[in-house]
This record gives structure tokens, C-alpha cells and sequence, in this order.
């Protein structure tokens, strides 16, 4: 059997001091396989958006072990942690973090020339092409519509080809339709490049249509729901 892709045991983390501390994972476990599509769901502030940030290495635990792609986390430096990101884990979040005055093109181009890629514009420039952005490489965000904000952003963090692609409510700040044609390229995408989701949403629809649901509740994790993945 293959190891999974993400392994996280027995995590702990509290965030905060003295009496604003607050213990925001408590003893999490959790594997997930390569290739699969997991949705994070439950009420805001169980851990969520948490959870996602341990699996990326932009959070540290305080106990417990997590282990990505095949390497544990716990006793790396920042600086690798930061170079084993950029590698292996894509990042899309609610509120798109584009660059403002970067056109689109430099956007996506700009962090594979700063992680020392061959041809980090002749990559973007395919990147945004896949996701429908060939006539608008050179618009700032200012100049896109906020679905365009979003594929852009979809665009960066698949340049790197990286093995897992974590959502964060990543059609949170968009209309219905708007939202459903990026849900749409988001599995799209992880689909035909066997990419790991792990998609954290309010929207039951959505999650939904991943392979697996994990509910959240204060913290822990409840009885993970296996689900049949919906048809796109």
C-alpha cells in the first residue's frame, strides 16, 4: 500500500499566550492518499483554515508529528520549509493575494524566477493559458473581474507542478456562477495532473463533490464521511 501523501498524528497547536491562548487543533490525525480529493468542512473558527496551514508548513505544531510528500516537517528550517513549498504544495486562498502592480503574467512568473525555474515566463504564460487568461497577461488585478483574480491565482500555484493543491474557501469572495466555474477547474486541474485536494469550504455542494469529507468541530476531527465523488 502506498504511503500517504499527507500524514498528520496526533497534532496539537495553541495559538495565542496566557489567558488568550487558544488550543486551535487538538490531537489530529489524519492521512490522505495521493491523488485524492478531500473537503475540510464545519462551523468557523473549529480549525479549519488551521489544519490547512500545518499541512503547507506555514504553521508549526506544538506536538505531534506531519509529514508531507514523504517528509516530516517538525525538524526542518524555515528556509527549507519554505523551499519544500514552493516545490511541492500549491496554495489558493479566499481573497486572491495577487501582486498589484505585477500584470498577471509577472504574477504567476515571478515566484518560479525566484525559485530559480528554467523558463519561469514561458511557464506562466502556459499556466495562464490553461486556465483561459491567454488575452489578459498583461492586466494588472485591478483590470480583472474577481473570477479572473481567482485563475490567476490558480495559475501560480500550479506552476510549479506541485504534488498537493490546498484551497482555502477558494469561492468565498465569488458570485454563484463565478464559483462554480472555478470549483469546476479546481478538479479539473487536480484531476488531470493527479494532483492531492484538500479543499476547505463552507458549501455543502462543494464538498460534496469531493472523494472524502473530514467534518471539524472545536478543534478535532469528527467520524471522517467517505463520500462518492459527484460527476463535474
Amino acid at each position: 500500500m502506498n504511503e500517504p501523501v499527507i500524514q498528520l498524528d496526533d497534532v496539537c497547536l495553541t495559538l495565542g499566550t496566557g489567558a488568550s491562548s487558544v488550543d486551535v487543533l487538538k490531537h489530529v490525525s489524519l492521512d490522505i492518499s495521493a491523488g485524492e480529493a478531500t473537503g475540510v468542512v464545519g462551523p468557523s473558527g473549529s480549525g479549519k483554515s488551521t489544519l490547512l496551514m500545518v499541512i503547507a508548513g506555514l504553521e508549526r505544531v506544538d506536538s505531534g508529528t506531519v509529514r508531507i510528500a514523504g517528509e516530516m516537517l517538525n525538524d526542518k528550517s524555515e528556509d527549507t520549509i519554505a523551499a519544500f513549498r514552493g516545490r511541492s504544495i500549491g496554495i489558493v486562498f479566499q481573497s486572491f493575494h495577487l501582486i498589484p502592480n505585477m500584470t498577471a503574467l509577472e504574477n504567476v512568473a515571478v515566484p518560479l524566477e525566484l525559485a530559480g525555474a528554467a523558463d519561469p515566463f514561458g511557464t506562466a504564460r502556459e499556466e495562464l493559458a490553461a486556465v483561459g487568461l491567454s488575452e489578459r497577461l498583461t492586466h494588472y488585478p485591478g483590470e480583472l473581474s474577481g473570477g479572473e483574480q481567482q485563475r490567476v491565482a490558480i495559475a501560480r500555484s500550479l506552476a510549479p507542478n506541485p504534488k498537493i493543491l490546498i484551497a482555502d474557501e477558494p469561492t468565498g469572495n465569488l458570485d454563484q456562477a463565478t464559483g462554480s466555474q472555478i470549483a469546476d477547474l479546481l478538479f479539473q486541474k487536480a484531476t488531470e495532473r493527479g494532483m492531492t485536494l484538500v479543499l476547505v469550504t463552507h458549501d455543502p455542494t462543494l464538498a460534496a463533490r469531493c472523494q472524502r469529507q473530514v467534518a471539524m468541530r472545536s478543534g478535532r476531527i469528527e467520524t471522517p464521511v467517505i463520500t462518492a465523488a459527484a460527476s463535474a
